[in-house]
This record gives C-alpha cells, sequence and structure tokens, in this order.
C-alpha cells in the first residue's frame, strides 16, 4: 500500500459528505472492483466527472456553418441596434465624467 501513503502525503484538503448507507454500501463495492480505497475511487470518480462538465462549459462547438457565420459577423458585423446604441452611448456618458 505504499501507493496510497504516498498519495495521501500529497493531499491536504478533506471533503466531507453524507450519503445512506445503501449509497456508501454501493460505492466500497464499486471500489474493491477496482482494487482502489474508497477515497480514491470517489476522488477518481468525482474528478473525471467534474473535468468534464468543466470542458462542456469552455469549449463551444460549432458546425461548419455556423463557424463560417460566426466569422462572417466578426468581419462585418451589422450595425448596434436601437437598445445597443443607448447602451453605448449611457457608457460614453459614464466615462467621460
Amino acid at each position: 500500500m505504499p501507493r496510497v501513503a504516498q498519495r495521501r502525503d500529497r493531499l491536504s484538503l478533506r471533503l466531507s459528505l453524507r450519503l445512506s448507507p445503501e449509497s456508501k454500501q454501493t460505492l466500497e463495492r464499486a471500489a474493491a472492483c477496482l482494487d482502489k480505497t474508497l477515497t480514491d475511487f470517489v476522488l477518481d470518480v468525482a474528478l473525471r466527472q467534474a473535468e468534464q462538465v468543466v470542458r462542456a462549459h469552455d469549449a463551444i462547438v460549432l458546425t461548419h456553418e455556423e463557424w463560417t457565420g460566426f466569422q462572417a459577423l466578426l468581419l462585418d458585423p451589422p450595425p448596434p441596434n436601437e437598445r445597443l446604441q443607448q447602451a453605448l452611448d449611457e457608457h460614453a456618458r459614464i466615462i467621460q465624467r
């Protein structure tokens, strides 16, 4: 078990959670199936899921047509509508103080 001892040396923060006895038993069984400690199993699964969530929110996926339209709008943006123009005017008024 040196692997576990080495990993614990690098970890300094604690996370606590409440769960039902059934949930804990399920997690313990799953950890045992993978020959992991309960802590290692929960941490690995939680981090994997967290990384997927973060990636999904960090990346914008566009089709080829969407990308082409986006580029066109960047290179030749439409004129500001009335509401945007009002916001720009208000911003300029505030900044000029």
